[in-house]
C-alpha cells in the first residue's frame, strides 16, 4: 500500500496480563517509509560488556569503585559524558573529574571495543534485506563520532549506510532531533518518511522531535515501558519484523503492539520542502 491507503488492524485493551489483541478498526492511515535511521547501540550491536568493562576500567584507573554489567543498562544512551557522569560516585561528579573519566573510559574502550560486542541475531539478514531493496540507512549514536565509524565498519563492512553519525562538537547529541534532521536533509527525505529505530528513552524522544516515526527494540537495554512512555509508535520482538514497516501494510502476526498505541503510521508532515 502507498501513502493515503488503509488498514484494518488496531489494537484491543482487553486484559493487560495477555498478549494484545487485534481487531478491525476504523480507516486508519498507513504512509509508505521510505528510510531509516538506527541506533547503534542496543539497537543493531550488543556492546554492553565491552562499554561496561572499558568504564569500569577507567573508574579502577582513577580509584574509583566499579559497576555490574547490568548498571550500564541505565548509564549508557546519552553520551561518553553522562555515562562517566553516571558512573562515577555521586561526590565526585564535578565538571573536571567527569571530564577526565570520559577520557579514560574512552582510552579503555579503543582497547576493548571489538572483545565481546556483536550483531544482534538477525540484525545482518535485516540490513542486507534493507540494502537488496535500496532502502536507505543511516545510523545515528551518540557514542563519540571517531568510535562510531570504528565500530560500524568493523562490524558491517558489507552494508552501505549512506549516512553513519555519532557525536560531534558541532551537533548537540539526542534526544536533540538536530542530528536526525540534518541526516533527513542529507539524504533529501522527509523526516516523517524515515523509521527511527532505538532500544532507548532517549531514541524515541528524538524520533518524535524530529518527526520520525518511533519504533522500539525491545531486543535492546531498555523495556517496553519506557520506549512507550516515551513515544514509541510500535514495539518490535525482533530485527526481522522490521523490514516488514517496509512492505507497505502490516500483518498482524508480525509486529508486537502496546495497549493505546495505535497500528496508525505517522501521519505525513503538513509542511513540504520548497
Amino acid at each position: 500500500m502507498g501513502p493515503g491507503s488503509k488498514s484494518s488492524w488496531s489494537i484491543s485493551t482487553q486484559d493487560q496480563e495477555q498478549e494484545p489483541l487485534y481487531v478491525k478498526s476504523s480507516e486508519i492511515d498507513i504512509i509508505e517509509f521510505q528510510a531509516i535511521l538506527f541506533d547503534l547501540d542496543g539497537t543493531l550491536l550488543d556492546t554492553l560488556a565491552d562499554i561496561a568493562f572499558a568504564a569500569n576500567a577507567g573508574l579502577k584507573r582513577l580509584g574509583f569503585p566499579t559497576h555490574p554489567i547490568e548498571s550500564y543498562r541505565r548509564f549508557v544512551g546519552d553520551g561518553a559524558g553522562c555515562l562517566a557522569r553516571r558512573a562515577l560516585p555521586a561526590d565526585h561528579q564535578d565538571d573536571e573529574t567527569v571530564d577526565r573519566c570520559r577520557q579514560v573510559i574512552a582510552a579503555e574502550y579503543a582497547k576493548c571495543w571489538a572483545d565481546k560486542t556483536k550483531p544482534y541475531p538477525g540484525v545482518p539478514e535485516l540490513l542486507a534485506d534493507l540494502q537488496a531493496r535500496r532502502i536507505p540507512m543511516g545510523v545515528l549514536s551518540n557514542k563519540p563520532h571517531e568510535a562510531t565509524i570504528t565500530v560500524v565498519e568493523g562490524y558491517f563492512p558489507d552494508h552501505n549506510f549512506q549516512v553513519v553519525r555519532g557525536a560531534l562538537p558541532s551537533v548537540p547529541v539526542k534526544p536533540d532531533p538536530a542530528g536526525a534532521i540534518q541526516i533527513a536533509e542529507e539524504l533529501d527525505i522527509l523526516p516523517g518518511r524515515f523509521v527511527y529505530l532505538g532500544d532507548t528513552d532517549t531514541d524515541m524522544r528524538t524520533a518524535v522531535a524530529a518527526g520520525m516515526f518511533p519504533a522500539g527494540a525491545l531486543w535492546g537495554f531498555r523495556n517496553a515501558e519506557e520506549l512507550t512512555a516515551n513515544g514509541a509508535k510500535v514495539l518490535l520482538k525482533t530485527p526481522k519484523e522490521v523490514a516488514g514497516l517496509f512492505n507497505g501494510t502490516t500483518k498482524k502476526e508480525s509486529i508486537t503492539y502496546t495497549p493505546e498505541i495505535s497500528v496508525s503510521y505517522m501521519e505525513k508532515k503538513t509542511t513540504e520542502k520548497d
